[in-house]
């Protein structure tokens, strides 16, 4: 702490006890102690404080960095998602663009098949027309039917000439 040698305390005390003389010396010496020892807790104390105080700073310092990190890696995590929405946006959209594609030969299959009508032209027309001019429907009439088309589920009975007798008129 200080630089004073064995020689020198005896000094400063033969000189304190010419002084103060031997009725106050131990008071005073105790009281000096109790001082010597006050000024090296604050001494300690101070020390403790600014140990933690740069203990403080040193974890504020990480504690920063901490967050600066989880901050970029925030902004890298966004940027891959987004990117990945991106890519599946554009996947979508590809994905429709093809659907629409493939779906062109059957549109023009539709407008040739129908000559050119739109599908809804007719309910149009229907709507158009007073009451009294529009065709009565038979519940009963039979849907059109065309010939070229082979109906693998028409009832064989219904199709077949009168002039073939059936299985119960042939027995009989």
């Amino acid at each position: 702490m200080l630089d004073i040698s064995f020689g020198e305390f005896v000094l400063i005390g033969v000189v304190a006890l010419v002084v103060l003389g031997p009725e106050r010396l131990p008071t005073v010496a105790r009281t000096v102690g109790a001082l010597v020892a006050r000024a090296q807790r604050f001494v300690a104390n101070v020390k403790a404080d600014m140990q933690q105080q740069a203990n403080l700073q040193g974890l504020d310092s990480i504690r920063q960095d901490l967050q600066d990190a989880a901050q970029s890696f925030r902004g890298q995590l966004e940027a891959e998602v987004q990117q990945v929405r991106d890519t599946i946006d554009q996947g979508a959209a590809d994905a429709r663009a093809l659907a629409d594609e493939a779906a062109e030969p059957f549109h023009e299959a539709e407008r040739t098949i129908h000559g050119g009508l739109e599908p809804d032209a007719e309910a149009r027309e229907a709507e158009a027309r007073p009451a009294e001019e529009a065709p009565a429907v038979q519940a009963d009439a039979a849907p059109p039917r065309d010939e070229n088309q082979l109906d693998l589920f028409d009832d064989a009975l219904a199709h077949r000439p009168a002039s073939q007798p059936t299985a119960s008129q042939a027995r009989e």
